[in-house]
């Protein structure tokens, strides 16, 4: 498969963990298996909500802080005040201060999994333990359980679009299983984003972990904290780029992941994406993210208030070279949706997104919905 973008090899694994810049002044629809599908509900579900110390004790916690610098900064690039969010496999709501710091007008999360759509709900609520207590989120929401890789949600949303925003984090891979759900997945996509509007999230880099597999001696790779695993069928290492999809892997990280996930030739995604009015805007892989946006004063200040390498000051702890290698595994993009920007069409119909959502308020849909 062809590199669809850039190559970020100046930024390799190799080069380690980036040191602290705390002090650095910048310059200037066939359905899929239902049985797959509750497995990978079942995993997230599974996942209990941790406590603050028990998140601090992770051996990814390093890792777990960078994924969120990186999402912090796309909401700060991209997302304006007043903005209506559509959140894509939006699991346990851990983005939600980011959006309520965006100061964004109304929200729709949706994910497939329902314990964590019950997690995100008392998230949201403020009913959670296990962080402590924030100010109460200041934009009304609505939480939906269901596929968004197999229901059409604009008959869904009708009343809740157009969306000025759409993010998927670390989830777009799982509608790569079959070519039916990836153009699912976008076709929700174009027709809930409004002209103008922006879709951005992140993603495993198809370009890292094939070059990985075949520098391998096996058909698997990895550190101490994850690994990957190809099954004998892709013993020669090499893919049609004729087959795209259901290009399956086992993919294992500490205290996150252990399930099945799909390779995204971001080359084909690009194209694809083209077809349902969705242009490219930018793609770069997390350690080109990480080197690019740490040259702004701002960011540098956000990676010291997250921690991902410490807090500049006291706190000497950071990432470590096996956690950067698994930032390296993955990529950020951004898309626009073609046509004229008119915010003027955002709905004004959010009566359906509450201040407190109670069980009842979740909707769930199913691929017969």
């Amino acid at each position: 498969m062809k590199r669809g973008y850039p190559d970020s090899s100046p930024h390799s694994s190799s080069d380690g963990p980036p040191k602290s810049r705390f002090k650095y002044t910048p310059e200037g629809d066939a359905h899929f298996s239902e049985d797959f599908v509750q497995r990978v509900a079942d995993h997230y579900s599974a996942r209990t909500n941790q406590t603050l110390e028990e998140r601090e004790a992770s051996p990814i916690i390093h890792l777990k802080k960078l994924n969120n610098w990186i999402k912090s900064v796309l909401v700060q690039l991209y997302t304006r005040q007043g903005d209506v969010v559509l959140d894509l496999a939006c699991g346990k709501g851990g983005d939600l201060i980011k959006w309520d710091k965006a100061r964004i007008g109304y929200y729709v999360g949706v994910d497939m999994a329902e314990g964590s759509i019950e997690d995100c709900r008392t998230r949201y609520n403020g009913d959670a333990d296990h962080h402590q207590r924030r100010k109460k989120l200041t934009f009304p929401a609505r939480l939906i359980c269901g596929d968004c890789y197999e229901v059409p949600l604009d008959k869904v949303l009708v009343d809740d679009g157009p969306f000025d925003i759409c993010s998927c984090q670390f989830a777009l891979h799982y509608s790569w299983s079959t070519e039916a759900r990836a153009r699912r997945a976008l076709k929700n996509v174009s027709a809930l984003l409004r002209p103008g509007g922006t879709f951005f999230g992140t993603m495993p880099d198809a370009n890292v972990i094939i070059k990985k597999l075949r520098e391998a001696d096996s058909l698997a790779f990895g550190n101490s904290v994850y690994w990957i695993r190809f099954d004998e069928e892709y013993s020669e290492k090499k893919f049609r780029s004729s087959s795209p999809f259901g290009i399956e892997y086992q993919f294992h990280l500490e205290d996150a992941v252990d399930c099945p996930e799909w390779i995204v030739p971001f080359n084909v995604f690009k194209s694809m994406a083209e077809e349902y009015g969705l242009e490219l805007v930018f793609v770069k892989n997390a350690h080109e993210f990480v080197h690019h946006y740490m040259k702004s004063r701002e960011y540098v200040e956000l990676m010291r208030r997250l921690g991902a390498l410490g807090d500049g000051k006291e706190d000497k702890s950071t990432l470590s070279a096996d956690e950067w290698e698994v930032a390296y595994l993955y990529l950020a993009f951004a898309l626009k949706k073609r046509g004229e920007s008119d915010r003027r069409q955002v709905s004004s119909r959010r009566n359906k997104g509450k201040l407190h959502i109670s069980k009842d308020d979740i909707m769930y849909i199913s691929s017969g919905s």
